[in-house]
């Protein structure tokens, strides 16, 4: 696909909201800012062209990709680095979770984690000069919200509680540092099409709901989203592949976070959800989730 076929997709739900007067940009790149982009690429070997527009078009200095889906070896790195982007950390494995995170710009301290005695690739970090940053992929959990019966519900409450407590033994609100990823639950009424009607439904349980809002307690995250986006509007960032005509329904859910410590609280700029790549050709059921710094 094309850059200017890609920039002509139909984009009806778009968010893209900057706070004004916060920083220029200058010939040649931009002055004193950076753009970090989440992502559930849902394979990044088939959709790694894809990609590669994303990070062309919104001109993205770092993007964390879950559900890689492809063990190291097999990982494009040589596509991805041809485009500009030369440090990558990832930690994958066949056909099922996978987390990368792709940078135009040295990082430091690569660390791969296991969470909840399982070895299944879903939480990675590296350090910048300025901030830590941690993609996470918090398991799905299954279809029954039920952790006696659906095995997958327990899972992603243990690691839910398990990251909370990492991050509450290992670092404080002080600290500079950002965590990001697909962390599979929608926690505000008007992060999903009907409150109502999901309140029953894995992502927008109430215990997941209270689970994800100890996680934020911890250390005092900020959620990106909602400091941009007032809790009365709805604000998505996935959409099911059953819903084939899912512009006009806009049934969608907020599954994609990024926060940060209230140290990068003042310098956020930018927020975007790059809705129209839900659009693209064989694209993942989730849109790219961009702020700026």
């Amino acid at each position: 696909m094309s850059a200017a076929k890609l920039l002509s997709l139909p984009d009806p739900l778009r968010i893209n909201l900057a706070a004004p007067n916060q920083g220029d940009d200058v010939a040649g790149g931009r002055k004193n800012k950076m753009k970090i982009a989440t992502w559930n690429i849902n394979s990044v070997r088939l959709r790694a062209p894809l990609l590669i527009e994303v990070l062309k078009e919104a001109d993205l200095d770092v993007i964390c990709l879950q559900e890689t889906k492809t063990p190291d070896e097999h990982f494009p790195l040589e596509a991805i680095k041809a485009a500009g982007y030369e440090h990558i950390h990832f930690n994958g494995m066949k056909s099922y979770n996978g987390v990368a995170i792709i940078s135009r710009m040295p990082f430091t301290e690569p660390q791969i984690y296991s969470r909840v005695s399982k070895q299944d690739c879903r939480h990675i970090s590296v350090k910048f000069p300025e901030f830590e940053i941690h993609n996470l992929y918090i398991p799905a959990g299954g279809d029954e919200p039920d952790r006696e019966i659906n095995e997958k519900f327990g899972h992603k409450l243990d690691f839910i509680s398990e990251i909370t407590e990492f991050f509450k033994d290992n670092y404080s609100a002080n600290d500079p540092l950002m965590v990001v990823g697909d962390f599979n639950i929608a926690p505000q009424e008007h992060d999903v099409w009907s409150h109502k009607q999901l309140l029953k439904v894995v992502s927008h349980t109430p215990i997941e709901v209270e689970k994800l809002e100890g996680m934020r307690a911890s250390i005092n995250w900020v959620d990106t989203s909602r400091h941009f986006v007032p809790e009365d509007e709805k604000c998505y960032t996935w959409w099911s592949y059953r819903n084939r005509d899912w512009t006009k329904s806009n049934r969608g859910r907020r599954l994609d976070h990024i926060w940060v410590t209230h140290p990068l609280k003042e310098k956020l700029s930018h927020h975007e959800v790059m809705s129209h790549i839900r659009s693209a050709e064989k694209p993942s059921d989730h849109a790219p989730l961009v702020i700026g710094l």
